[in-house]
């Protein structure tokens, strides 16, 4: 999680694609809009399914045109060939 995070700080979009399971990887990613900018992650927990499935329960802050913004996801991964890989998340309301 804390990879995929930093390829979105720093637009790494071709990390985010093959971190991306093949079975939800979009085609492309869009650029991040002008002027965004990722204020911290806080990682607020983790569990295993089983030996290759596990969730990663997360907050992303950004900021962008002078507001705040908070992405609260609980994202699933899978590992396959020993590498894991994003698979997709259920977004978290705001508390």
């Amino acid at each position: 999680m804390r990879s995929r995070y930093t390829a979105f700080v720093r637009d790494l979009r071709p990390y985010l694609l093959a971190s991306w399971h093949p079975s939800t990887r979009p085609a492309a990613l869009e650029p991040p809009e002008p002027g965004l900018k990722w204020l911290g992650l806080s990682v607020k927990g983790s569990a295993m399914q089983d030996a290759d499935h596990g969730t990663v329960e997360f907050v992303a802050r950004s900021k962008l045109g002078g507001r705040a913004h908070r992405l609260h996801e609980v994202s699933r991964f899978v590992r396959e060939g020993g590498e894991w890989f994003y698979v997709d998340g259920d977004l978290k309301a705001a508390t």
